[in-house]
């Protein structure tokens, strides 16, 4: 299913098109991925040059429409270096990443080499080759860890709990460096609960994809413990409207979510009404460890990027199950 840009992030794009803020060249990393695919496709609708990087860990080649350049490496070779040489980009999107918490945990090293050295290797490339700006994808729902303070904002201490965190929170670090050393422009997008069209329902994380493709195939959600742990859920085209905001934007780090708590047992009822059913979810183990609640206030992203997110749990949730539905009821 070809996912098609919505009037919310259309009208983001005709504010974000002008002489002032297009861009000649741009390249995305994890661009076949769940957001890295959706941001090209605002930026191939702004009309943009796009190139797109993904090793296809996770990523998916038919993500990635034909406009756009697709390069097949992994962020911590010594290819991308020279491809971000060629292409010269004006502005890098760095989306790809090993996302999953608990692998990160069981495998630090892992998590550390791709969401570190990678990231450092695309920094110095960045700076090699002139690019004027990296935006980069970090986490709020991580780097902040359990806060004294709900929603939680950028000045609060940053105590992540686990290596996934600490490595965002560590890119993020990095690449101030790099903006005090070389002058390479640096923004971090601090996301909350990411979900929408194209996420992945197959993994651990995505509770809103995972919950949606059961309940459409006739199955029964399973609820880690006893689901009021909550999250601040912002929608995949809110997200990448942060993004095309923070081409022109002022550098430093940003959250972008909706300042709003929902809890697991609110995000299953939401889906069974948007899946037409009527039946309770079941409840399993709690997972060890697992943060309790997480929210983040948007207010600086409001005033510094003109920011703020258009969709409501609701309105989101029903077009990722609409998303899904066409291949949960194929027969």
């Amino acid at each position: 299913m070809r996912y098609h840009v919505s009037p919310t992030l259309a009208a983001q794009i005709r504010t974000t098109h002008s002489l002032e803020n297009f861009l000649v060249k741009t390249l995305v990393t994890g661009g076949a991925g769940f957001i890295g695919s959706t941001l090209t496709d605002a930026l191939l609708a702004r009309g943009d040059d796009v190139v797109v990087v993904d090793n296809l860990s996770r990523g998916r080649r038919e993500r990635v429409r034909p406009e756009a350049r697709f390069e097949q490496l992994d962020i911590v070779s010594d290819d991308l270096r020279h491809l971000v040489g060629d292409v010269r980009p004006e502005v890098i999107f760095h989306h790809a990443a090993q996302i999953d918490v608990r692998r990160s945990i069981r495998e630090p090293m892992f998590d550390t080499y791709s969401n570190v050295v990678g990231t450092v290797n695309l920094l110095q490339a960045a700076v090699d080759a002139g690019c004027r700006r990296v935006v980069f994808a970090s986490s709020g729902g991580t780097v902040y860890g359990e806060t004294d303070v709900l929603p939680t904002p950028e000045s609060h201490p940053c105590r992540p709990e686990s290596i996934y965190g600490a490595a965002k929170l560590a890119g993020e670090t990095y690449g101030r460096t790099f903006e005090k050393l070389h002058g390479l422009e640096f923004v971090a997008l601090r996301y909350a609960n990411v979900y929408g069209p194209r996420q992945d329902p197959h993994g651990e994380a995505g509770v809103v994809a995972i919950f949606a493709r059961h309940l459409l195939q006739g199955d029964r959600a399973v609820i880690n413990g006893d689901g009021r742990q909550t999250r601040d859920y912002v929608y995949v085209d809110d997200v990448v409207a942060a993004n095309l905001a923070a081409i022109s934007s002022a550098v430093g780090a940003y959250n972008i979510g909706t300042a709003q708590e929902t809890d697991v047992n609110q995000i299953y009822a939401s889906i069974a009404l948007a899946c037409h059913v009527d039946a309770p979810a079941s409840h399993g183990e709690a997972k060890p460890g697992e943060q309790q609640r997480s929210c983040l206030d948007f207010s600086l992203a409001a005033q510094k990027l003109g920011w703020k997110p258009e969709f409501s749990i609701q309105q989101g949730i029903e077009r990722t199950v609409d998303f899904f539905r066409p291949t949960c009821t194929e027969t």
